[in-house]
């Protein structure tokens, strides 16, 4: 393969950046710029030399270079970084020198790419690489790091051995059809294997509603009737002034969005219109898209005003997670707040913890005890979703007693699926598309 090279570090002046170059004759190359003490090609293998880049009797600047011997770096092959001050001149001035010795720049996502190509990581653990450069929350991160790190694609390669095992008892089956008195595996016992991976792939798709929320941001409508304090419970959750709070009726005629981390998640709050009759056109366009918002969101927070006697309806709503809050607590007696099912409170004069904590209780609601893996890939979720179709195939065929010829095709299809989350089974089209959302030096 090529040379490659590129800036690795944010784009802009900083204290230090770091330049990678990477494929056989890296290290040769960069030793044509680089003065120290000793030549780069001397150094040991994850070592750091330092040493001046230099082309032509001029110095460009001092710098820190890492060597790495193949297949022992991040891409499989010899590589260096280059560590240099922050300078935009320094750096791009670098990059040049480099191109001119013979490296060529990089394509977005190519470094990962080579890493995924020369076996250092799966298609899973490479687009984690992406999810983590990209993470804006604790959670987020933490997701990232347990799938680059494998525990989807342990997961994973757990299944495609139940899959191996379970196809190969039918094809020796076929193997031996001859020999009736030769029995590997009974329907009943093939019908067990076949249930305990359709039960595993289940639970990792059903980890997708938790995963994606992370990963997106959980969006969180915030609906009632008009002047309930819906308003004034979003400034308090995001903590800044985002909405006009009035006493007026059909003050908000808009959807009001912002974001905030509670407790290492990200949540995506819509203060919307309030709901009710009116004959004003404006503020019905409003309430139409408070509908949407709440039919858009994870959780739905129905805000009630315990002074008010009447009682909205909500049971559009469906099967949506909903936390009904009674707001305006404040003004009543602490008698009057004797309904233990009810969560009271005060957006004007609480901190809102107490909502804070059922909005994460509610996540946490979504996550799946049945494995660790958490699957967050809207590709990951489809290709499961065909496995899982598939396993079905299977199930059924056994059940009806149809030749073992015909059933391994419908494995050999669940393992395809299975296979195009890992990158076992892929093609260019799948590579350029997960591979473009990479910035160049990645």
């Amino acid at each position: 393969m090529d040379i490659i090279s590129a800036i690795s570090t944010p784009y802009g002046i900083g204290g230090v950046a770091l330049i990678r170059v990477s494929g056989a004759g890296s290290i040769e190359l960069v030793d044509t710029l680089f003065v120290g003490r000793h030549k780069l090609s001397e150094c040991s293998a994850n070592s750091v030399t330092h040493g001046k880049i230099c082309r032509g009797g001029e110095m460009l600047d001092e710098v820190l270079v890492s060597v790495f011997h193949a297949p022992h770096s991040f891409t499989g092959e010899e590589m260096v970084e280059i560590g240099c001050h922050g300078s935009m001149f320094v750096q791009q001035t670098l990059l040049q020198w480099l191109n001119h010795a013979g490296a060529r720049l990089a394509r977005p996502g190519e470094f990962t790419e080579r890493a995924f190509l020369n076996g250092k990581i799966d298609l899973v653990q490479a687009e984690a690489v992406a999810d983590l450069i990209a993470s804006q929350s604790r959670e987020e991160h933490r997701l990232a790091m347990a799938q680059m790190r494998g525990s989807v694609s342990g997961e994973l390669a757990q299944l495609r051995d139940k899959l191996l095992t379970l196809t190969s008892l039918l094809e020796l089956e076929l193997d031996f059809a001859d020999h009736e008195e030769l029995e590997f595996a009974d329907r009943g016992q093939l019908l067990d294997i076949c249930a305990d991976i359709k039960k595993q792939i289940s639970g990792l798709i059903d980890s997708f509603e938790y995963g994606n929320a992370v990963k997106n941001g959980v969006p969180v409508a915030i609906i009632g009737a008009t002047n309930v304090g819906k308003s004034t419970i979003l400034n308090k959750l995001v903590g800044d002034e985002r909405a006009i709070v009035s006493d007026i009726h059909g003050t908000t005629r808009d959807t009001i969005e912002d974001t905030v981390v509670i407790g290492g998640v990200l949540f995506r709050f819509v203060d919307t219109a309030g709901i009710r009759q009116t004959d004003n056109e404006i503020e019905q366009i409003g309430i139409e898209r408070s509908r949407r918002a709440a039919e858009n969101a994870r959780i739905v927070i129905v805000v009630h005003d315990v002074s008010s006697p009447k009682a909205e309806d909500y049971s559009w709503l469906g099967e949506k997670m909903v936390i009904e809050v009674y707001n305006k607590a404040d003004l009543l007696n602490p008698s009057e707040l004797s309904n233990k099912q009810k969560f009271y409170m005060s957006a004007k004069t609480d901190d809102l913890t107490a909502l804070k904590e059922r909005l994460l209780d509610t996540i946490i609601s979504m996550q799946t005890a049945e494995s660790s893996a958490v699957i967050s890939n809207q590709r990951h979720y489809e290709a499961l979703q065909k496995a899982a179709s598939a396993a079905d195939k299977v199930a059924e065929s056994l059940k009806a007693g149809i030749s073992g010829e015909f059933v391994a095709l419908d494995l050999h299809d669940c393992l395809d699926a299975l296979g195009e989350i890992t990158g076992k089974i892929t093609n260019d089209e799948i590579l350029k598309t997960i591979f473009s959302r990479f910035c160049i030096g990645k």
